[in-house]
Protein backbone atom coordinates (compact mmCIF):
# COMPACT_ATOMS: atom_id res chain seq x y z
CA UNK A 1 0.00 0.00 0.00
CA UNK A 2 1.20 3.83 -1.01
CA UNK A 3 1.92 5.89 1.58
CA UNK A 4 0.26 8.93 0.70
CA UNK A 5 1.74 10.51 3.52
CA UNK A 6 5.96 10.22 2.54
CA UNK A 7 7.90 12.74 1.55
CA UNK A 8 7.61 14.33 -2.00
CA UNK A 9 10.45 12.99 -4.71
CA UNK A 10 13.04 14.46 -6.22
CA UNK A 11 11.16 15.28 -9.13
CA UNK A 12 8.49 17.50 -7.09
CA UNK A 13 11.28 18.87 -5.44
CA UNK A 14 12.26 20.19 -8.81
CA UNK A 15 9.08 21.25 -10.05
CA UNK A 16 8.58 23.24 -6.90
CA UNK A 17 11.72 24.89 -6.49
CA UNK A 18 11.73 25.60 -9.89
CA UNK A 19 8.27 27.69 -9.25
CA UNK A 20 9.88 29.10 -6.05
CA UNK A 21 12.42 30.61 -8.05
CA UNK A 22 10.88 32.27 -10.74
CA UNK A 23 7.81 33.98 -8.09
CA UNK A 24 10.94 35.52 -6.17
CA UNK A 25 13.21 36.27 -8.87
CA UNK A 26 9.59 38.16 -10.73
CA UNK A 27 9.22 40.01 -7.52
CA UNK A 28 12.98 41.06 -6.85
CA UNK A 29 13.21 42.23 -10.69
CA UNK A 30 10.33 43.92 -10.76
CA UNK A 31 11.20 45.71 -7.75
CA UNK A 32 14.47 46.36 -7.85
CA UNK A 33 15.36 46.14 -11.56
CA UNK A 34 18.09 43.04 -12.67
CA UNK A 35 21.04 44.32 -10.64
CA UNK A 36 19.27 41.95 -8.02
CA UNK A 37 21.90 39.28 -7.07
CA UNK A 38 21.05 35.65 -7.32
CA UNK A 39 22.31 35.12 -3.88
CA UNK A 40 19.18 37.46 -2.76
CA UNK A 41 16.83 35.67 -5.31
CA UNK A 42 18.26 32.24 -3.70
CA UNK A 43 16.93 33.92 -0.17
CA UNK A 44 13.95 35.29 -0.92
CA UNK A 45 12.95 31.67 -2.34
CA UNK A 46 14.12 29.89 0.57
CA UNK A 47 16.52 27.88 -1.10
CA UNK A 48 20.46 27.10 -1.43
CA UNK A 49 22.15 29.70 -3.99
CA UNK A 50 23.56 26.11 -5.75
CA UNK A 51 19.64 25.68 -6.34
CA UNK A 52 19.41 28.46 -8.59
CA UNK A 53 22.17 27.80 -10.83
CA UNK A 54 21.02 23.86 -10.69
CA UNK A 55 17.93 25.77 -12.63
CA UNK A 56 18.64 28.11 -14.64
CA UNK A 57 23.19 28.46 -15.27
CA UNK A 58 22.82 32.51 -15.57
CA UNK A 59 20.68 35.45 -14.73
CA UNK A 60 19.99 35.83 -18.36
CA UNK A 61 19.03 32.56 -18.71
CA UNK A 62 16.21 33.04 -15.22
CA UNK A 63 15.64 36.78 -17.00
CA UNK A 64 14.63 34.59 -20.16
CA UNK A 65 12.15 32.35 -18.20
CA UNK A 66 10.53 35.59 -16.46
CA UNK A 67 10.14 37.39 -20.08
CA UNK A 68 8.59 33.78 -21.03
CA UNK A 69 5.78 34.29 -18.55
CA UNK A 70 4.90 37.83 -19.49
CA UNK A 71 4.96 37.53 -23.19
CA UNK A 72 2.56 34.42 -22.16
CA UNK A 73 0.28 36.79 -20.34
CA UNK A 74 0.16 39.28 -22.57
CA UNK A 75 -0.30 36.60 -25.91
CA UNK A 76 -3.35 34.93 -23.71
CA UNK A 77 -5.32 38.13 -23.06
CA UNK A 78 -4.61 39.84 -26.76
CA UNK A 79 -6.08 36.00 -27.78
CA UNK A 80 -9.00 36.40 -25.54
CA UNK A 81 -9.67 39.61 -27.44
CA UNK A 82 -9.72 38.96 -29.79
CA UNK A 83 -13.13 37.02 -29.91
CA UNK A 84 -14.36 40.40 -28.53
CA UNK A 85 -17.46 41.64 -30.53
CA UNK A 86 -16.01 45.90 -29.92
CA UNK A 87 -12.28 45.39 -31.53
CA UNK A 88 -11.36 49.03 -30.65
CA UNK A 89 -12.67 48.09 -26.79
CA UNK A 90 -10.21 44.86 -27.09
CA UNK A 91 -7.32 46.93 -28.66
CA UNK A 92 -7.88 49.36 -25.82
CA UNK A 93 -7.77 46.34 -23.18
CA UNK A 94 -4.92 45.31 -24.75
CA UNK A 95 -2.83 48.23 -24.15
CA UNK A 96 -4.55 48.88 -21.26
CA UNK A 97 -3.52 45.47 -19.88
CA UNK A 98 -0.14 45.64 -21.41
CA UNK A 99 1.45 49.08 -20.00
CA UNK A 100 0.03 48.04 -16.63
CA UNK A 101 2.11 44.86 -16.38
CA UNK A 102 5.34 47.12 -18.06
CA UNK A 103 4.88 49.39 -15.07
CA UNK A 104 4.63 46.98 -12.47
CA UNK A 105 7.92 45.40 -13.61
CA UNK A 106 10.95 47.44 -13.36
CA UNK A 107 13.23 44.53 -14.81
CA UNK A 108 11.38 44.69 -18.23
CA UNK A 109 12.59 47.21 -20.19
CA UNK A 110 16.03 47.00 -18.58
CA UNK A 111 16.13 43.34 -20.34
CA UNK A 112 15.30 44.81 -23.85
CA UNK A 113 18.69 44.14 -25.61
CA UNK A 114 20.41 41.45 -23.13
CA UNK A 115 21.35 37.91 -24.25
CA UNK A 116 18.16 36.38 -22.24
CA UNK A 117 15.94 37.96 -25.41
CA UNK A 118 18.46 35.84 -28.10
CA UNK A 119 17.15 32.81 -26.50
CA UNK A 120 14.82 30.84 -29.21
CA UNK A 121 11.87 30.41 -26.68
CA UNK A 122 11.78 34.26 -25.91
CA UNK A 123 12.10 35.20 -30.43
CA UNK A 124 9.85 32.74 -30.41
CA UNK A 125 7.06 34.25 -27.82
CA UNK A 126 7.57 37.98 -29.41
CA UNK A 127 7.01 36.40 -32.77
CA UNK A 128 3.75 34.88 -31.53
CA UNK A 129 2.70 37.57 -29.59
CA UNK A 130 2.95 40.12 -33.14
CA UNK A 131 0.77 37.81 -34.89
CA UNK A 132 -1.70 38.36 -32.58
CA UNK A 133 -1.35 41.80 -31.95
CA UNK A 134 -1.40 42.32 -35.73
CA UNK A 135 -4.77 40.46 -35.98
CA UNK A 136 -6.14 42.46 -32.89
CA UNK A 137 -5.16 45.51 -34.69
CA UNK A 138 -6.10 44.61 -38.16
CA UNK A 139 -9.73 44.08 -36.76
CA UNK A 140 -9.84 47.39 -35.00
CA UNK A 141 -9.17 48.94 -38.30
CA UNK A 142 -11.66 46.63 -40.03
CA UNK A 143 -14.75 48.17 -37.41
CA UNK A 144 -13.19 51.95 -38.15
CA UNK A 145 -11.86 52.00 -34.38
CA UNK A 146 -8.49 52.84 -35.41
CA UNK A 147 -6.62 54.61 -38.56
CA UNK A 148 -6.01 52.71 -41.20
CA UNK A 149 -1.91 53.07 -41.03
CA UNK A 150 -1.17 51.33 -37.70
CA UNK A 151 0.01 48.12 -37.65
CA UNK A 152 0.32 45.62 -34.82
CA UNK A 153 4.26 46.63 -34.33
CA UNK A 154 3.26 50.16 -33.59
CA UNK A 155 0.83 49.41 -30.93
CA UNK A 156 3.54 46.69 -29.41
CA UNK A 157 6.21 49.39 -29.25
CA UNK A 158 3.37 52.38 -28.39
CA UNK A 159 3.32 50.35 -25.20
CA UNK A 160 6.91 50.35 -23.94
CA UNK A 161 6.92 53.98 -25.19
CA UNK A 162 3.92 54.55 -22.69
CA UNK A 163 6.00 52.89 -20.10
CA UNK A 164 8.96 54.56 -20.80
CA UNK A 165 7.15 58.37 -20.84
CA UNK A 166 5.30 57.38 -17.49
CA UNK A 167 8.88 55.70 -15.83
CA UNK A 168 10.24 59.31 -13.94
CA UNK A 169 6.48 59.61 -12.15
CA UNK A 170 5.87 56.05 -11.35
CA UNK A 171 7.16 56.15 -7.54
CA UNK A 172 5.26 58.98 -6.95
CA UNK A 173 2.25 58.36 -9.14
CA UNK A 174 2.36 54.42 -9.74
CA UNK A 175 -0.95 55.12 -11.78
CA UNK A 176 0.61 58.20 -14.44
CA UNK A 177 1.06 56.09 -16.94
CA UNK A 178 -2.77 55.88 -17.56
CA UNK A 179 -2.87 59.75 -18.64
CA UNK A 180 -0.06 59.10 -21.48
CA UNK A 181 -2.17 55.61 -22.82
CA UNK A 182 -5.23 57.78 -23.28
CA UNK A 183 -2.80 60.32 -25.18
CA UNK A 184 -1.68 57.65 -27.32
CA UNK A 185 -5.20 56.31 -27.54
CA UNK A 186 -7.09 59.71 -28.99
CA UNK A 187 -4.22 59.53 -31.58
CA UNK A 188 -4.88 55.65 -32.72
CA UNK A 189 -8.26 57.07 -33.51
CA UNK A 190 -9.55 57.36 -36.93
CA UNK A 191 -8.30 60.98 -38.66
CA UNK A 192 -10.13 60.80 -42.14
CA UNK A 193 -8.18 61.90 -44.38
CA UNK A 194 -4.90 62.67 -42.41
CA UNK A 195 -1.83 60.08 -42.78
CA UNK A 196 1.44 59.43 -40.76
CA UNK A 197 4.37 60.83 -42.61
CA UNK A 198 6.62 57.95 -42.22
CA UNK A 199 6.07 54.76 -43.19
CA UNK A 200 5.07 51.62 -40.40
CA UNK A 201 8.06 50.10 -39.06
CA UNK A 202 9.19 46.32 -39.82
CA UNK A 203 8.05 43.49 -37.41
CA UNK A 204 9.42 42.57 -34.45
CA UNK A 205 11.53 39.60 -35.38
CA UNK A 206 14.73 39.57 -33.44
CA UNK A 207 17.14 37.59 -35.35
CA UNK A 208 19.55 34.35 -33.62
CA UNK A 209 22.85 35.60 -32.04
CA UNK A 210 26.02 35.55 -34.63
CA UNK A 211 27.53 32.21 -34.20
CA UNK A 212 30.94 32.19 -32.23
CA UNK A 213 34.03 32.68 -34.49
Amino acid sequence: MTDRTAAPGPRADMVRNRRLLLTAATEAFAECGVDVSMSEIAQRAGVAKGTVFRHFASKDDLLGAIMLQLLDRLTDSAARLLKADDAGAALREFMTVGVEALAADQAFCEVIGRPSLQHTEVRDAIGRLGDIVEDLTARAKEQGAVRVDVTGTDIMLLLGGIHQTAVPLLDTDPQAWRRYLELVLDGLRNPGVRTLPHPPPARLRLSAPPAPS
